[in-house]
């Protein structure tokens, strides 16, 4: 859990998840022009959708770390290597790159007519369909299929390891154990219900059900609140930081 929390999720993933979206976003709120070229707007959708990609896969694993470091504990060693978190990692990166980098070069390929007004906070698929001047119904199907693949498989899995790690837990005798198991595994659904429930509403809704107000509200949590918010669940397994936070609030 270590090697995919602070190694790769929140010192790498998470950082470059709002170092995509924000520091663009507060340029244009502080300007007067708020302008994207068209080669930073690709460069975004990429960036994003491969980030996300991430976050959703590297979720799924952490979810089947727990389930092996609970249910399967004297396997765990071997189960849980060095080598197998290093190609779980490799997976990850892998597929969310190149499910990226296809749907980036199909809509940026397709032929933008009219208004060039993103309704939006930054260059993110769903908003940039409205300007495509031909039918994309089909592509959008493309992304629902896709968006069920990155988003819905690793949140089944999720779904599927903690029913085994409750059951698990609630079969314990001492109830220092199954308190000890279960502060492990809080803080990572608090993680996956910020993030799955509004990703998933995002990119497995048919296109005509889209909202831009309601698009933009969903897309600050998983883009902005919920990588912020990461660190601070974390540390709240933390004793020292516990300890301090009581102090704080008296």
């Amino acid at each position: 859990m270590e090697f995919f929390l602070y190694k790769i999720k929140l010192s790498l993933i998470d950082m470059m998840y709002i170092c995509t979206t924000v520091p663009k976003m507060v340029s244009n709120f502080l300007a007067n022009t708020k302008t994207i070229t068209f080669l930073g707007c690709e460069i975004q959708t990429f960036m994003f959708v491969s980030l996300g990609g991430c976050e959703a896969i590297l979720l799924g694993f952490m979810s089947y770390d727990r389930y092996v470091a609970i249910c399967h504990s004297l396997h765990y060693p071997v189960l849980m290597s060095k080598k197998t978190c290093f190609s779980l990692i490799m997976c990850t990166w892998c597929s969310s790159a190149v499910n990226s980098l296809i749907h980036t070069l199909y809509v940026f390929q397709l032929p933008f007519c009219g208004s060039r007004l993103i309704n939006h906070f930054f260059c993110e698929i769903p908003s940039l369909l409205p300007l495509v001047c031909e039918d994309t119904s089909h592509y959008e199907d493309t992304i629902l299929l896709s968006g069920l693949i990155i988003l819905l498989l690793p949140f089944l899995a999720i779904l599927a390891s903690y029913a085994q790690v409750l059951t698990v837990v609630f079969q314990m005798r001492l109830g220092t154990g199954r308190t000890k198991a279960l502060s492990t595994c809080f803080s990572h659904l608090i993680v996956v219900s910020l993030f799955y429930v509004t990703t998933l509403s995002t990119y497995t809704r048919p296109h005509s059900l889209h909202d831009p107000a309601q698009d933009k509200m969903v897309a600050v949590f998983y883009s902005i609140v919920t990588p912020l918010l990461n660190p601070f669940i974390y540390s709240l397994r933390n004793k020292e930081v516990l300890g301090a936070l009581s102090r704080l609030l008296g």
